[in-house]
């Protein structure tokens, strides 16, 4: 098994720990730390992360053209669209949706989906895959892990934040895997010399470099 694959099932497995953990289960119905977003709907949309990469497996294989990761979030309308654009709004509310569950059957369903796929994963073959939300292209099946991946991690951060507990500590190689990607992404977004002085400069860092 790729390590992709590997991180992806490290990350999956951190976040249905915090899924259970009594400070989450606690603030289910409460405002989370992101604008609109409630503790249960965070975390409904973080580990519907994991829930997807099933019916990934089962989708035919694109037609539309392979692109890279960097070029991926290019295109995402989600990275720069307001908190009020129609894609934002969907994504919330298919969050709450999955919150409607509640923690402990959502964290057993997540759970057994984790095991599935560390049977699964390892004979996957490297394709091209597509979700049907995405705009005309696709991605190879370990790029668009490494896409849930970064899901994974940075809500898990958010749903840690907003329960007050410490954000999961994840393997080295997950970290770097997504730290490398968002310095990436924020390159491509904000240019080399921003990301070069966010990274190394402090007197000199802007204050609005992100990936996203």
């Amino acid at each position: 098994m790729t390590g992709i694959r590997e991180d992806f099932l490290s990350a999956a497995r951190s976040a249905a720990a915090l899924l259970r953990d009594p400070a989450v289960v606690a603030a289910w119905d409460r405002p989370s730390a992101l604008a609109e977003f409630g503790v249960g709907g965070l975390a409904g949309h973080m580990v519907n992360q994991i829930l997807l990469v099933p019916q990934l497996l089962e989708y035919p294989v694109p037609e539309e053209p392979v692109v890279s990761l960097v070029e991926h979030y290019g295109r995402s309308l989600w990275v720069e669209a307001s908190l009020d654009d129609e894609v934002n709004v969907t994504i919330r509310q298919g969050g709450e949706q999955i919150a409607t569950e509640g923690p402990e059957a959502l964290a057993a369903r997540v759970e057994a989906v984790i095991e599935e796929l560390a049977v699964r994963l390892p004979a996957a073959p490297e394709r091209a895959v597509r979700f049907p939300w995405w705009g005309p292209w696709s991605l190879t099946f370990d790029d668009t892990l490494v896409t849930r991946t970064v899901e994974l991690v940075v809500h898990s951060d958010d749903l840690a934040v907003s329960v007050g507990i410490p954000t999961p500590t994840l393997p080295d190689s997950v970290v770097d895997r997504v730290v490398g990607l968002l310095s990436l992404v924020a390159v491509r977004r904000h240019g080399q010399s921003a990301v070069l002085r966010a990274l190394s400069r402090a007197e000199r860092a802007p204050s609005n470099v992100t990936a996203f």
